[in-house]
């Protein structure tokens, strides 16, 4: 079937449902109520009162009348049955309501009553037109509600004719099933056809709820099945190279490291080591909390494929955080004999080409830099392993992408964001995963707290005391970007203050708009201990470590996410002292900022935090970028459906093992779906 086929269905109405995004009737079909109404409950007007719930009322229109002026115009309707009478009241479209009312006539109007003086009264109520009163006896049980948009109001696309449409179209188009029987049977699932029945003609909310579940499942199951496909391709298609651990890596692990490695580092090692012995190109998520010393593991991955004559990258997605690991891998390895190479879009175009001749000549081992390490006139010599810093900023296309470069490379990606399950296993499920939770030997868990403005002189007595005992001070102003200038004005302000309450000591400010060398210069004096308090806006959340800074004051603390705030600290407790972490907000809270702060105090576990922010943000947001390899459901939603989600993924995996070609009888309705929905999608699974 198809729309111009439709009943009703002007120019006009196409255009509209075009506009909408609406291409056939199979979109149209996908257009689910987005709220149900029972209009069964009829209650005479004289009884209206303390009526909280919606009711359906019907009486004769006995008047209407339009009032008001200008924008402030409304259309009043009084209806009258034999106990009373109600006016109903439309604003917005009255010219339109108007023409849908004759006196004399019968109608039922549905809504919450409200009563304003000695009448009731309903505004903007669904309108039926009715012949006679026992009329309304007839109505569904369950009425669905469609959604709306602009385009539908112009064209007059209303609900009856949209629910008009949806009977035509489950009358006269066949549905055919495509979810395999064992999942239909296993989990109680309608075949699809009953199933659109259920959502556009449901006889209980609970009806369209168990429908609704069947059309979320199917989400998650084509796109589990699509991940689990570019896996099984990745597979098929790279021979890895095999890596062993070497003389360097053993006189790195063995010598050169100055502590002993934490459990989840060595277990993290060893399934490196695994991987990189299989054959089978490596592709391993590493999470570990702020601090848990995944740039060790990751140095030792390196070391595994220098060891074999390759060379190794390492990609972070800002210059601050490049910089940082080429300090760190220079402090660890400079005395291995190794020739590492910086490589970021701020240097000079000579610099610049003699680190590109360094790497394509093969003399450079280990590259580090920003994403312009995988540009294409980037030419590596072999590059045997990549590492991705930050995986959180890049999507499954970016990783793909680097997969490619070269010689089928291994990829390590790591995360200090710790990710929640139901993300893991969505934008993650192609990857390995290894996690790394304990903490460094010797480390205190971070003490935080909440002052309010009035305590604030007792706060800096405290820091004052701490200053002059060694310790040193992290003191953040929030920067977000629609409010950039009016931020910078506040954290300039604040260091002007605390210049004044703190005379005797040397306190500096850093902030984003600085150039890299004046950034570099204020951080190495707050390194080297020359800087006693550092004034910053978020620009230190990725910074460099200073063991020596143990104090940090958030200043309008409830203007950060919660995994912020999580990341903002862990940029002290770095040495054995304890540290502390001073929350200030704002006198007024709403209830989120409540709970964030709440959530800071009650635990320093970031995998917990993660959670509770991903609940309070939703996966767009808490992953900080549309573009983050996140897949659009359209009714799924993988936090509250993480039970579903995971049972797809486990029968989408499960499918792609024994019948990887979907060859199978009992798959043949599942690869006439599946191949369209993967070629659709093939550039943003980086496939294309």
């Amino acid at each position: 079937m198809k729309l111009l086929e439709l009943d009703k269905l002007s120019q006009k109405r196409l255009q509209a449902l075009q506009k909408s995004g609406i291409a056939s009737v199979k979109d149209l079909l996908m257009l689910f109520p987005r709220r149900y109404i029972d209009k069964s409950n009829i209650v005479p007007i004289a009884l209206l009162a303390n009526r909280t719930e919606s009711v359906t009322v019907v009486g004769k229109v006995v008047n209407k009348n339009v009032t008001g002026f200008k924008q402030k115009k409304r259309l009043e309707v009084v209806i009258q049955d034999n106990t009373g009478s109600l006016k109903a009241v439309f604003f917005k479209g009255w010219k339109y309501f108007i023409t849908q009312f004759s006196e004399g006539e019968w109608v039922a109007l549905y809504g919450t009553a409200k009563r304003y003086g000695n009448y009731f009264s309903m505004a903007h109520p669904e309108v039926d037109k009715i012949k006679e009163p026992g009329e309304v006896q007839k109505y569904d049980t369950l009425i669905p509600i469609y959604p709306s948009n602009k385009h539908f109001s112009k064209a007059f696309i209303s609900n009856p004719i949209i629910k008009d449409w949806i009977s035509q179209i489950l009358k006269n188009e066949p549905i055919p099933e495509f979810l395999p029987d064992k999942i239909l049977s296993r989990h109680n699932f309608q075949n699809r056809a009953d199933a659109f029945q259920s959502i556009h003609y449901p006889n209980s909310n609970e009806e369209a709820k168990n429908a609704l579940e069947r059309f979320k499942y199917e989400e998650f199951f084509l796109f589990e099945l699509s991940m689990a496909k570019i896996k099984r391709t990745r597979i098929d298609r790279a021979a890895g190279k095999i890596l062993v651990p070497g003389k360097l890596t053993s006189a790195f692990f063995n010598k050169i490291l100055p502590f002993k490695l934490t459990e989840g580092q060595k277990h993290t090692l060893s399934d490196i080591k695994n991987d990189l012995q299989t054959g089978h190109q490596m592709n391993r998520l590493l999470q570990g909390d702020v601090g848990a010393g995944k740039t060790v593991v990751a140095i030792g991955a390196m070391l595994m494929a220098i060891d074999n004559g390759m060379q190794a990258a390492l990609m972070a997605p800002t210059e601050i955080l490049a910089e940082q690991h080429y300090q760190t891998i220079k402090t660890y390895t400079e005395q291995l004999g190794i020739n590492f190479r910086l490589l970021t879009g701020g240097q000079s175009t000579s610099l610049r080409r003699d680190v590109l001749t360094d790497i394509e000549g093969g003399s450079c081992n280990i590259v580090v830099g920003t994403h312009a390490i995988f540009q294409e006139h980037v030419k590596f010599h072999n590059l045997g392993l990549a590492v991705i810093d930050e995986q959180h900023r890049f999507g499954v296309k970016q990783r793909n992408d680097v997969l490619m470069k070269g010689d089928n490379p291994h990829l390590l990606v790591m995360s200090a964001t710790p990710i929640p399950r139901s993300l893991a296993m969505t934008i993650y499920s192609d990857l390995d995963i290894s996690i790394i939770k304990e903490l460094p030997a010797g480390r205190k868990p971070i003490k935080t707290a909440v002052r309010t403005d009035k305590e604030r002189e007792k706060v800096y007595g405290f820091v004052e005391k701490s200053v002059r005992d060694g310790d040193q001070v992290y003191v953040v102003f929030p920067l977000i970007e629609e409010s950039e200038v009016m931020d910078l004005k506040d954290a300039t302000v604040g260091f002007d203050k605390l210049k004044r309450r703190f005379p005797e000591f040397t306190i500096s400010l850093l902030h984003g708009r600085m150039k890299s060398e004046e950034k570099d210069k204020i951080m190495k004096r707050f390194s080297d201990g020359d800087t006693q308090i550092l004034v910053s806006t978020t620009v230190i959340e990725v910074g460099v470590d200073v063991p020596n800074a143990s104090i940090m004051i958030i200043e309008h603390a409830e203007r950060f996410g919660l995994s912020q705030l999580h990341q903002l600290r862990g940029r002290i407790g770095r040495g054995s002292k304890q540290s502390y972490c001073i929350l200030m907000p704002d006198v007024k809270l709403s209830k989120p900022g409540r709970f964030r702060l709440k959530k800071m105090v009650d635990t320093n576990d970031g995998f917990e935090i993660a959670e509770a922010d991903l609940k309070l943000r939703g996966p767009g947001d808490f992953l900080g970028t549309k573009q983050s390899g996140l897949p659009d459901f359209r009714f799924a939603d993988i936090v509250e459906d993480r039970f579903l989600l995971e049972q797809s993924k486990n029968e989408a995996w499960n499918i792609m093992e024994t019948d990887p070609d979907l060859s199978y009888s009992e798959h043949k309705e599942l690869k006439r779906v599946f191949e369209p929905y993967f070629l659709e999608r093939s550039e943003f699974f980086g496939v294309g």
